[in-house]
């Protein structure tokens, strides 16, 4: 075991894979040359040359498109964008294509592309490259999406999502890139679809995604002291969600708070929160409640971006909410 940057596990799940299976390959912006805008591809130019490790033009659509046509004539592409907001250009591609060929095809033809880069806020970027995409791409039934917090489980979804002969968006985020975590040397691969308690608790549950998963574990780091254990679940699959696993953990603590990076609307902390009201609706003690992003855009403004972004204190008044504590 090895400490090791979200960066460099994703450099590496990518360099096994492609040492793995010859038809795998990567393309995006400035992925050779520049070696990725934030360095998740160093060194994969100098090691499989620039047939499989490809700079584009800045033109999502049509590398887009052009990942999707490579994976229906058999080869395995990872498609890099230097943003999920700027996918937004090329998501025709995504969504009319990738997700829907192998059902109109009749099971006849594979996809098997994962789309993947930086998701959601970093900071002062602005509206318009602040977007948490989880719950818009798990509207789209076709494509599977992951949404890892940590290094570990970074590289063995990655993996498997290049195994899978499905369309796969891996959502990562800019501001765990430098994130540290002990990982294996040896190789390894995680299911696709499984979450995992990583926290042991008896009085609520708290669900927790990606980047915002590390709100909600010093939500409960702090709790812990004042006498309330969190049961803390990461799904790193959106879809398909673990369901069971939640289920079975409300079953326990009968209550339940989700925190989502998206908006309120439509986001998956609204799903999450259904679906436990349909399940396990007699073992809640209280409803479920969520925290969210607000529903309005990403504001640049330091001062009011740290109120838009939910922090430690929400997730806490949300549990205390749930637990009769506020």
């Amino acid at each position: 075991m090895a400490q090791k940057q979200f960066r460099e596990v994703i450099r590496e799940a990518i360099r096994e894979e492609m040492e793995r299976d010859e038809d795998v390959f990567i393309m995006g912006e400035e992925v050779a040359e520049y070696n990725g805008a934030y360095k998740a591809t160093q060194g994969l130019l100098d090691q499989f040359g620039d047939m499989r490790v490809i700079d584009t033009p800045i033109s999502e659509l049509g590398f887009a498109g052009l990942g999707v046509g490579a994976a229906m004539n058999g080869l395995r592409p990872i498609v890099e964008f230097m943003t999920f907001n700027f996918a937004l250009v090329g998501v025709d591609q995504i969504i009319n294509n990738a997700a829907k060929i192998r059902y109109m095809s009749g099971g006849q033809v594979k996809i098997p592309i994962v789309f993947r880069g930086p998701n959601a806020s970093a900071g002062q970027l602005g509206a318009t490259h602040s977007t948490a995409f989880e719950s818009f791409y798990a509207h789209f039934p076709g494509l599977i999406t992951i949404h890892p917090s940590e290094p570990y489980d970074a590289k063995g979804l990655l993996k498997a999502a290049i195994r899978d002969d499905n369309p796969v968006i891996f959502l990562e985020s800019e501001q765990m890139y430098g994130m540290k975590q002990e990982v294996p040397d040896e190789e390894y691969l995680l299911p696709i679809g499984k979450a995992k308690v990583k926290r042991e608790g008896k009085d609520v549950t708290v669900v927790a995604d990606g980047k915002i998963y590390h709100v909600a574990k010093q939500a409960a780091e702090q709790l812990a002291k004042d006498g309330v254990e969190v049961e803390l679940i990461d799904p790193r699959t959106i879809k398909p969600f673990d369901m069971k696993t939640v289920i079975e953990s409300v079953k326990k603590t009968n209550r339940c708070v989700v925190v989502d990076e998206s908006h309120p609307f439509g986001g998956v902390a609204a799903e999450v929160g259904f679906q436990i009201q349909r399940e396990a609706f007699d073992y809640l003690d209280a409803p479920v409640q969520r925290v969210t992003l607000p529903d309005v855009p990403a504001p640049f403004s330091k001062k009011l971006f740290d109120i838009w972004l939910p922090g430690p204190k929400q997730v806490i008044d949300a549990v205390n909410a749930v637990t009769y504590r506020s």
